[in-house]
């Protein structure tokens, strides 16, 4: 088993960790020096690209703000040290890499301004002042003195920015013009956390591809939509922001990967996602993770593709619950949704998938509540396929509609329920 948190041994490190005590936030008992996951992005690998004296910028939308923020770079899969030798934080402007004028700030780690990242290990920066709302974008900027290959998460449903090869470090630059490279997917950093005593928590989305994001750019025929933030989790945290009174605003961090499921040993499973099941990931892309309070699993719908049974499934999924419980988190369960290209064996397995969460609405007691997509986007007239108004083309994924169908069922007393 992976360990919890395999993170740079850095004694100083820990004292940038610790949470200070302060006086309470206007609206709950909440010490202020309280900290959330505001974003994230799991690692799935090591990019097909070498970093070599170069500045990434990579930019975050932050699902709630706060008085002060902090990242987290991770180097799970590489094979050598990541030295960055500085990274900064500020506001993006929101057309391409620039950064707000006045909102640039030198991030640290253990009050230096470099740091190495051992193979198959993150390290947190120390927190740095930087007033941000709900749903603003902060530019994340790290300079990479020699070559490596960055850990990347795959799908980035929006552009970041690198610096060409031996451009050295820009990541103070607040103009756009040393990032001349665009790359869709996210590199280096993994996670940004706010200080805030009035966010009570963080709610992490965890699943595949129908978590990741896939189809949140879809607008419809030949229309199409990048980092605008439609997946359902984003739709969620705008819903949050609106609709949950004080004292129980949550952040959402979505930690989906594409093409992943939720057991190990699928017999169809593809090569490339070994290691990255719900069951073997869990320590590190959730419970690594501040101040979670809830987890949505969306995870089976790969699993039953790539021939695992449903009693494999519902084994997996029992695991995840029982370690999230040991953790004090609640679990929440999307139960599996349709696909027309499943065999009549699949969709009995399906059904009997189904059948366990249903069980008192509880998935027999073993999670706190279900959140059913499967009502919203199936057909109608053949309900082991998606409606074809949700559908983007492959009978899998759903459009930006259906995000946002998905994301108006959530039940958000459900998710605040007994949160503090």
């Amino acid at each position: 088993m992976i360990s919890l948190r395999k993170t740079l041994a850095l004694a100083s490190v820990g004292a940038a960790m610790a949470v200070p005590a302060g006086a309470a936030g206007p609206h709950t008992g909440r010490p202020a020096g309280h900290w959330v996951t505001s974003w994230s992005a799991s690692q799935q690998g090591l990019s097909g690209s070498t970093l070599t004296d170069q500045s990434v910028r990579t930019i975050t939308h932050l699902s709630q703000g706060g008085s002060a923020l902090r990242i987290r770079v991770q180097n799970q899969f590489g094979s050598t040290a990541l030295a960055v030798d500085a990274a900064t934080v500020g506001l993006s402007t929101g057309t391409d890499a620039a950064v707000v004028d006045g909102t640039l700030r030198r991030l640290t780690f253990g009050g230096r301004p470099a740091v190495t990242v051992a193979p198959g290990a993150d390290v947190w920066s120390d927190a740095v002042p930087l007033t941000t709302r709900a749903q603003q974008d902060v530019a994340v900027s790290l300079y990479v003195p020699g070559s490596v290959r960055p850990g990347e998460h795959g799908a980035a449903f929006r552009t970041n920015y690198v610096s060409p090869a031996g451009s050295g470090n820009h990541v103070a630059d607040r103009a756009a013009t040393a990032f001349t490279r665009t790359i869709t997917s996210t590199w280096l950093v993994s996670a940004v956390d706010v200080r805030n005593p009035d966010v009570a928590g963080t709610i992490v989305t965890y699943g595949s591809s129908v978590v990741d994001g896939e189809g949140s750019t879809n607008c419809g025929p030949g229309c199409s939509r990048t980092g605008t933030n439609e997946r359902w989790s984003d739709v969620l945290a705008r819903r949050i922001v609106a609709e949950a009174p004080a004292g129980h605003q949550l952040a959402v961090a979505n930690a989906g990967i594409n093409g992943t499921m939720s057991a190990t040993g699928c017999p169809n499973a593809s090569a490339g996602v070994a290691g990255l099941e719900g069951v073997t990931r869990l320590d590190r892309d959730v419970l690594a993770l501040h101040g979670v309070k809830g987890v949505i699993v969306y995870y089976g719908t790969n699993d039953l593709a790539a021939g695992c049974t449903a009693e494999q499934i519902i084994d997996s999924w029992k695991t995840i619950f029982g370690r999230l419980h040991a953790a004090g988190i609640k679990a929440f369960l999307v139960p599996t949704t349709a696909r027309p290209g499943y065999t009549d064996q699949m969709n009995r397995y399906r059904w009997d998938l189904g059948t366990y969460a249903a069980t008192f609405n509880t998935c027999a007691g073993d999670c706190a509540g279900l959140i059913l997509f499967d009502q919203v986007i199936k057909d109608p007239v053949r309900p082991n396929a998606i409606n074809p108004a949700y559908d983007v083309g492959d009978g899998i994924h759903v459009n930006i509609a259906a995000q946002q169908a998905e994301a108006q069922i959530i039940s958000l007393p459900m998710l605040y329920s007994g949160v503090s």
